[in-house]
């Protein structure tokens, strides 16, 4: 048998038939799904799909009955001590001592982990460094903006250098830059080695973050899978967008009279193509072949976010939380 924090084929969170109830209120209906490890994974659901009450499951502060939910190997209710130290929990709302400066915030966080003195000072430097904030060390958290305090809690989730970070709605209220900024530090932990499991409402925002995702509706698991996996369950059609560093009109014609693409469409205000082709008559290899022999010179050409939105509205239902 596995000690307790061994990994086993690569999965670091399994979850089997999870049920979770709010008195009267069934929240979460016997949910399954895995997170590989290293991945970046995108749990994505309206709001009140249960999202956050499958998050505090996995950080142990909600306990499921019935079902079974293994962290990094070890089943969370018996080894829920283990799994704490392993993880780094940032949740939907900011709950910071305000009072302190960011240093003094890290630095205690670091302490009650267990780390000694000279290991928080190397450790905090480490983190400050990469979430951008060496410079606001000293600063009040209570005067900072709410994306600087949003990178003060995913540093607070660091500072035990955790092998397993589970983010509730990280990007929520942030303005366009300071996501952005964000979704960067999140590809930057996973180039290290993090497994991420992030939680969001909107699909297109994880689009080009995730290698896997699971949606999450009414309590229960859609779908869970691969992004590419996702799209190949809707219709023979995908879309791309094919972004070019200069304008050139003969492309569209060329690409229309090419068989298989099905519609052409200009982008407004990008020098940008919407591509649509029968999955079953080409590749993507095809379309890019295409436009270059028309002498197009491309400088991006990746999925459409908008079909995975479609994707994501065909699996959810209009309405509330049950």
């Amino acid at each position: 048998m596995a000690e307790p924090g061994a990994v086993q084929d690569e999965v670091v969170v399994d979850v089997r038939r999870l049920r979770f109830s709010y008195k009267s209120r069934v929240a979460l209906h016997d949910i399954s799904f895995t997170v590989a490890r290293k991945s970046l994974h995108g749990f994505v659901g309206p709001n009140g799909a249960g999202k956050t009450t499958t998050l505090k499951i996995l950080a142990t502060l909600l306990r499921a009955n019935p079902g079974t939910c293994r962290v990094l190997g070890a089943d969370i209710s018996a080894n829920y001590r283990m799994v704490r130290r392993r993880i780094g929990f940032m949740p939907d709302t900011l709950s910071m001592y305000r009072q302190m400066t960011v240093f003094e915030c890290l630095d205690f966080f670091a302490a009650a982990y267990g780390l000694s003195l000279d290991q928080r000072d190397q450790t905090i430097k480490d983190v400050l460094a990469l979430t951008d904030m060496t410079s606001r060390q000293h600063d009040l958290i209570r005067n900072l903006s709410r994306g600087m305090q949003q990178r003060v809690s995913l540093a607070r989730a660091l500072v035990h250098d955790p092998d397993l970070l589970l983010l509730d709605e990280p990007a929520a209220g942030l303005d366009p830059r300071a996501r952005i900024e964000l979704l960067e530090m999140l590809r930057e932990l996973r180039r290290i080695g993090k497994t991420i499991f992030i939680s969001s409402h909107i699909l297109a925002e994880l689009a080009t973050l995730c290698d896997a995702v699971t949606i999450i509706d009414r309590g229960r698991i859609k779908y869970t899978g691969s992004l590419t996996g996702l799209l190949a369950e809707e219709g023979e059609t995908a879309a791309y967008v094919l972004s070019l560093d200069a304008d050139h009109p003969p492309l569209a014609d060329a690409l229309r009279t090419t068989a298989g693409i099905t519609d052409v469409a200009r982008l407004d205000e990008q020098v940008a193509y919407r591509v649509t082709f029968r999955k079953d008559k080409l590749s993507t290899n095809d379309i890019l072949q295409a436009a270059i022999a028309a002498g197009a010179r491309v400088v991006a050409f990746q999925r459409d976010t908008r079909q995975l939105n479609d994707a994501f509205m065909a699996l959810t239902e209009p309405g509330g939380p049950e």
